[in-house]
């Protein structure tokens, strides 16, 4: 979930290279604002979200944790036709991750509890779909998912001296669920991921990280027994960090693309294929031994297309924006993030400009 991932990138910026306690317990919650303004003849005039996210996370020694991850959000969207809005808690993972053999072999379990909202009513459907845009990458771009679990195996290995190389692998299965009111239920598909990763140390004082992603899932059996497929996606990431004087330059880039299905018949729905490719760089210089700034920057460009063919500019944007964090001793920190994003979105052969300013309050405990 995405809530998950900003979650734990802040955890790293919080912990700033801390070691990590054999036994400890940490809390993070705050709130995240997300916005996009749309220009004038769009079906949407703005969509604005509210999450409060709450993670917490507790080491059992130097082997066992258990982290559980939830939220709150509301979102509403001004369209041609009103207001349209849609709150409520989300669903609640609780992971177990367990180091069957310590700095080699990670086993994790994922339950995901249904305390979402699923079977929303049909006149949400228009604020859920700009919530699931992977362009915009709303914080919580969906409420619940009917529940699941998830479970993994993660192995890392020595690289000559200096580097090192892994692989891991997860399967999740979805629970079925109704998600618009009067719709019937949907049966999602099983979905399996395979993670290839390599990193180490650059000349200069430099770090490399890499990665590429394969994920493949499952039909999806809708009302009346009709299926929706979506063809393999393929993640590969790259992240480089620097030294540049008093603090650290990071670069990095991906890209994903989603294939076309294969096998898939007349009968079945097929997901498009797309293409996002992201790039983006951030400054860390510490001002004081309590107090870090960082200017970032992420560049994000997606297109879309049918089985056959080429394919069509969805839209892109640039998003620059500030961290501050502010460590002031004992178990207690403080991130304050500020952004605005300004692009494109097409929009029936044309395409209008967006404006998408997002803010980040976020507290942490640890003991």
């Amino acid at each position: 979930m995405r809530r998950a991932l900003l979650l734990s990138c802040v955890a790293a910026q919080l912990a700033a290279q801390e070691p990590s306690p054999a036994v400890g317990t940490t809390a993070r919650s705050g709130v995240v604002l997300d916005s996009y303004h749309f220009g004038s003849g769009f079906a949407i005039d703005h969509v604005v979200e509210w999450t409060v996210p709450v993670t917490l996370s507790h080491r059992f020694g130097p082997h066992f944790t258990l982290d559980l991850s939830s939220a709150y959000a509301h979102a509403s969207a001004a369209t041609t036709s009103g207001t349209l809005g849609v709150g409520g808690a989300t669903d609640t993972d609780v992971r177990l991750s367990w180091g069957a053999v310590t700095g080699h072999v990670i086993v994790s379990l994922v339950g995901t509890l249904p305390t979402g909202k699923t079977a929303v009513d049909s006149a949400a459907v228009p604020v859920l779909s700009a919530l699931g845009t992977e362009l915009l990458t709303f914080t919580t771009p969906s409420f619940g998912t009917g529940g699941g679990v998830t479970g993994g195996v993660a192995t890392a290995f020595k690289l000559g001296e200096r580097w090192a190389g892994g692989i891991g692998g997860s399967y999740r299965w979805h629970a079925s669920y109704t998600p618009v009111v009067a719709s019937g239920d949907l049966e999602p598909g099983g979905e399996g991921r395979i993670r290839l990763g390599i990193e180490g140390p650059l000349g200069g004082g430099g770090y490399f990280r890499g990665a590429a992603v394969y994920a493949a899932s499952g039909a999806d059996t809708v009302v009346a027994g009709s299926r929706s497929v979506t063809g393999g996606r393929l993640l590969l990431y790259s992240a480089v960090s620097l030294p540049a004087g008093r603090g650290t330059l990071s670069l990095y880039a991906y890209d994903r693309y989603r294939f076309r299905p294969g096998g898939a018949d007349s009968t079945a729905v097929q997901v498009p294929r797309g293409n996002v490719l992201g790039l983006g760089a951030r400054l860390d210089r510490p001002l004081s031994p309590a107090l870090n700034l960082a200017p970032t920057v992420d560049v994000r460009h997606e297109l879309v297309g049918p089985p056959t063919g080429s394919l069509a500019l969805l839209g892109w944007l640039v998003r620059p924006g500030i961290d501050l964090r502010y460590r002031p001793g004992g178990a207690v920190a403080l991130l304050v993030q500020g952004q605005v994003a300004i692009g494109r979105l097409a929009d029936n052969g044309g395409s209008v400009p967006l404006v998408g300013p997002r803010a980040v309050v976020l507290l942490e405990w640890a003991r």
